[in-house]
């Protein structure tokens, strides 16, 4: 049983990526569907599926690489930073730009995950879930 999922995901994500996988599978839940739809709607992956099945649901992320001869990965970072032990809350003020904006925060606030772009317009702080770049 895995205690972190988000964690969980990012590194099934990393991992793949350095062996330059197609795509990757994991559990569904709600949270890390809607970090793919982030992630797919920022163009850092192709697109994901949610495959039912039993006992669980699984969803499937086809990665996205830069060009067919020597593929390398559009993500080119993830780091988690609220954990389980150690939550990371923010107001929207001071929401951080990751990589002086060439990368992206994904939170979870009252009005759902999204990005720290749309969390600024959307006037909302919350949880830092994490960086991707």
């Amino acid at each position: 049983m895995v205690t972190d999922t988000i964690a969980d995901m990012l590194t099934r994500i990393r991992n793949a990526m350095m062996v330059r996988r197609g795509h990757v599978t994991m559990p569904n839940t709600k949270i890390l569907a809607s970090i793919a739809r982030i992630l797919q709607e920022e163009g850092y992956i192709s697109r994901f599926k949610v495959i039912p099945d039993s006992p669980q649901a699984v969803l499937q992320i086809k990665l996205k690489y830069t060009n067919e001869r020597h593929p390398k990965s559009v993500i080119t970072g993830l780091k988690r930073i609220s954990k389980p032990g150690c939550r990371v809350y923010t107001q929207r003020k001071k929401i951080p730009w990751v990589r002086s904006g060439l990368g992206i925060t994904i939170l979870s606030t009252p009005e759902g995950v999204m990005t720290g772009r749309s969390a600024r317009k959307s006037n909302v702080g919350g949880e830092i879930l994490c960086y991707v770049w």
